[in-house]
Formats: structure tokens, C-alpha cells, sequence
């Protein structure tokens, strides 16, 4: 049968089912559009101290880093007003207060160097550096400084502060924990992840192998001494014995166990003294906080909180008052949320890296467990069926795209995607995107139809006449 010898209704039949398929296509390539218009048009920035939101009023200051797009560290005072701000670094990562003087913080902060000179034979390289900053006067000190080859996988994401003269850095580049006296600049301990760990697990070697994002130098309790380690790409947080080496019946995860965890950030061990042992840790990539207690030689979970909006956290705080503050980088927002999960206070930032309340000690060392506190769980699902969520059909399209979609794959694309590109937007723009693709195939498929081409299946039914 030819194209002319079709009857004329089904032509017309044909013609107007694909007219009301391209209606369905443009209203929903412009109901993307328009979604994608409002977001943009709503685009927060920190880019430059101008734009930097205030924050509601607290009980202390907060300071928060950001390590994205805008590389700032920002200082609010309890009234919810910026009192400190800088950008002059490419990257912010961990911050602390000074003991003693709480306004007055140490930070890990990195510049990518693009030009070729006697630091960098091959850009783009980086400096890594310790720095002091007085947030009352602004006068910025740095303490320690390193320069290293690459730019990729080439940071300090953490320093920890042992002494007045030693630090303890988490060496993303050389997969390495060291402690270093910053007056003489000579290494008095140091452990390769790759004394302990087989090189064929975690990410590419020797690009981003162990990621180590994070070092806790332990003061009191059974790991007096001990210095927790958290290996990113291995989803194990770790516990050392600078003399003895890794205790491995303390570790917490391990690699590929998502379950557990998943490439997770800034972990934060509580001691006996305050219901401990404890970690409570940002779950990055299960896009939770969660917080484990020691039972019976055994890690077990005691309690995790998540929100529909969540995503890709990467810092949480006990808070002496029993709440906990929480960096949602990909969610652009420093939120905390009390004893009950509910939100008592939130800013907005855009990739947060690490947020510090001051006047509560390194990593608020007042705070207590979630099992001595009695805390309630709250999960994405619960914040949902409390009305949080109230995005609908759009909600549930993210929700689908995240069950499709590998999280390590959207969240590096939010990473270098705009900033105001959310879960919601980055599902917006997977429709349209699959739309469009749809939309070019199926009139592809009509204009060969048109022109009499057309192709059989290799296997086909005959027809009688």
C-alpha cells in the first residue's frame, strides 16, 4: 500500500494527531521554560558582600564558608547582620574559632594559580594556606602555606588546631594526614592512606583516590590521642593511633556500603562525656545527616534527619542547646533544626562548604548525642507528609529523576551548574531536554513517512491479501 491509496480521513486523521502532539510538546517545553525563567529570575548570589542575605537573629555569631562558585567566608552576628566578609581567596573550606578570642577564627582557604612561574610549572596549580582572621578589625594573618601542582583534587579541606605551635591537615592532594608545627614548618607525624588501603578501591588513582576531607584531633575519652580521618571515596571514616596506625575495629562504613554511608563529609566524633562515642556525620550523597553511637564493640545508627529540599550536605554540628547545624550545599542554605527535626533557623548561601556557631567551642564541643538527648529522627518522606515538600506533580517529577539519575552524576552537575539550579530545575530541564529529543524524533519519523520512506523490521508478519 502507497501514501496515495490511504484514505483521505486517515490522512487527516494522522494530520491532527500529530498537531495535538506538537501542542503537548511546545506547553511543555514553555512550562519548562517558564519554571527555569522564575528560578533564574529568583537567583541568589554571595558573590559579592552586597548581596549576602542577612540572617534571622541567634543566640551567637555564624560563620560560613563557601568553596563553589563564589569563594567566601562570611561572619553574622547574633542580630542576623553581616560583620564579616571576604572573597580574596578562590576556595573556603573548614573553619574554627581561636580558643579564647571566639571572634577570632582559623580557616583552610585555596587559590588556584593560573599562570606559570616559579609555584607553578604547569597550571593551574594551588596554594593551599592556613589563615587567621580577626572578624572584629578584619586583619587577616596566614600561618601556614603550601603550594601544590594541581588544581583538581588539589586542597586543605581541613585543619584542626592541636596546639599553639602544631595543626593536624587533611591533604587531598597526597592522600596523606600530617601534623605540622607552623613556626618551623617540619612535619612531626604523618599517615598515608595508602599504608591501609588498597589503591584499586575509591576513585581514580592517582588523580582523587581517598579525598580525604576531613581530620579530628580527639582530646579526651578512649581515642585521647587518636585522630579521625574521614576518606571520602572510600565512605569509611577512620580512627589513628599515631603510634600504632589504623584502628580498624572503629571504623565506621565501608566502601561501596551505601547503606551506611556515602562519600560523606565532616564527621564529628562526641566522647563518653557527652553520650558518647558518637559521629554525627553529612551523609553526602544519601542526602542525610545522620549520627552513629558505639553499642557493643558495633556502630549502630541512633538518628538522621533529611527534608524534601536536602541535598548533598556536607557539615553538621551538635549544638550545646541539643540542636544541630546543618551546611546543605546543594540545597544553598545553613539551617538549624532542634530536638523535634524542625527548622528554628535558616540562611541562605550559595554551596556552602562548613558553617561555624561561635561561642561554642571548636565544632560546638559542647554538644551532646543524639541517644543521651533522646533526639527524633526525621526523614525526606515524613517532611513530605507534613506539607513540606508541596511542590506536586513538579515534586514527584524530581523525585523520579533522582531514582534515575546516579547522585554522584547530578550532584557534580548542580556543582557546576548555576546556582539557582536546583533537584527541581535540574528535573525541569531532564523533561525538556527528553521532550525536545522526543519532539526531533517523531518528525524525523513523519517526514520520512511523508516521502514514502520507510523501514522494516527484519522479522515481520506477512499479511494475506
Amino acid at each position: 500500500m502507497t501514501d496515495r491509496s490511504i484514505p483521505a480521513g486517515h490522512r487527516v486523521r494522522s494530520a491532527l494527531s500529530r498537531n495535538r502532539l506538537r501542542l503537548v510538546f511546545v506547553a511543555v517545553l514553555l512550562l519548562s521554560a517558564g519554571v527555569l525563567a522564575v528560578s533564574a529570575s529568583n537567583t541568589l548570589s554571595t558573590a559579592t558582600e552586597g548581596d549576602v542575605p542577612d540572617a534571622p537573629e541567634t543566640d551567637n555569631h555564624t560563620v560560613v564558608t563557601e568553596s563553589g562558585r563564589a569563594g567566601t567566608i562570611t561572619a553574622y552576628a547574633p542580630d542576623g547582620e553581616v560583620i564579616y566578609y571576604n572573597n580574596s581567596r578562590t576556595k573556603y573550606f573548614d573553619v574554627d574559632p581561636v580558643e579564647g578570642d571566639p571572634l577570632t577564627v582559623e580557616y583552610a582557604a585555596t587559590d588556584t594559580i593560573h599562570s606559570e612561574g616559579p609555584t607553578c610549572s604547569d597550571p593551574p596549580c594551588t596554594r593551599n594556606v592556613l589563615e587567621r582572621a580577626d572578624l572584629e578589625t578584619g586583619e587577616v594573618e596566614v600561618l601556614y602555606e603550601r603550594y601544590d601542582y594541581k588544581e583538581h583534587a588539589g586542597e586543605w579541606h581541613d585543619v584542626d588546631r592541636i596546639n599553639e605551635s602544631h595543626v593536624l591537615v587533611a591533604d587531598i592532594v597526597a592522600d596523606q594526614v600530617f601534623i605540622v608545627n607552623t613556626e618551623t614548618e617540619i612535619v612531626d607525624w604523618l599517615w598515608d592512606a595508602q599504608s591501609d588501603f588498597p589503591v584499586e578501591g575509591g576513585g581514580p588513582y592517582p588523580g582523587d583516590w581517598a579525598h580525604v576531607n576531613d581530620v579530628e584531633y580527639i582530646e579526651e575519652g578512649v581515642h585521647e590521642g587518636h585522630v579521625m580521618v574521614s576518606l571520602r571515596n572510600q565512605d569509611q571514616v577512620v580512627f589513628i593511633d599515631p603510634e600504632e596506625g589504623l584502628l580498624e575495629e572503629w571504623t565506621l562504613g565501608s566502601e561501596d556500603e551505601y547503606d551506611v554511608q556515602y562519600e560523606q563529609h565532616n564527621p564529628d566524633y562526641i566522647p563518653e562525656s557527652r553520650g558518647g562515642p558518637a559521629i554525627v556525620v553529612a551523609d553526602s550523597e544519601n542526602g542525610r545527616v545522620q549520627e552513629f553511637q558505639r553499642e557493643d564493640g558495633e556502630w549502630t545508627r541512633t538518628w538522621q534527619w533529611a527534608d524534601e529540599q536536602i541535598q548533598w550536605p556536607r557539615d553538621a554540628d551538635r549544638l550545646p542547646n541539643g540542636n544541630t547545624l546543618i551546611t546543605d550545599t546543594h540545597g544553598n542554605r545553613v539551617l538549624e533544626v532542634n530536638e523535634s527535626g524542625a527548622i528554628v533557623w535558616q540562611v541562605e548561601s550559595t554551596l556552602p562548604y562548613e558553617a561555624e556557631r561561635l561561642e561554642t567551642g571548636d565544632e560546638s564541643t559542647g554538644g551532646h548525642s543524639a541517644a543521651a538527648l533522646g533526639l527524633e529522627s526525621r526523614t525526606a518522606d515524613a517532611a513530605a507528609d507534613d506539607g513540606d515538600g508541596g511542590l506536586g506533580v513538579l515534586a514527584a517529577l524530581s523525585d523520579v529523576v533522582d531514582a534515575i539519575v546516579p547522585h554522584r552524576i547530578k550532584n557534580g552537575i548542580l556543582f557546576a551548574a548555576p546556582v539557582w539550579m536546583g533537584r527541581l530545575e535540574f528535573a525541569v530541564v531532564g523533561v525538556a531536554l527528553l521532550t525536545g529529543l522526543t519532539w526531533t524524533g517523531l518528525e524525523t519519523r513523519w517526514r520520512l513517512r511523508d516521502a514514502g520512506i520507510r523501514f522494516r523490521r527484519p522479522v515481520y508478519r506477512r499479511e494475506d491479501d
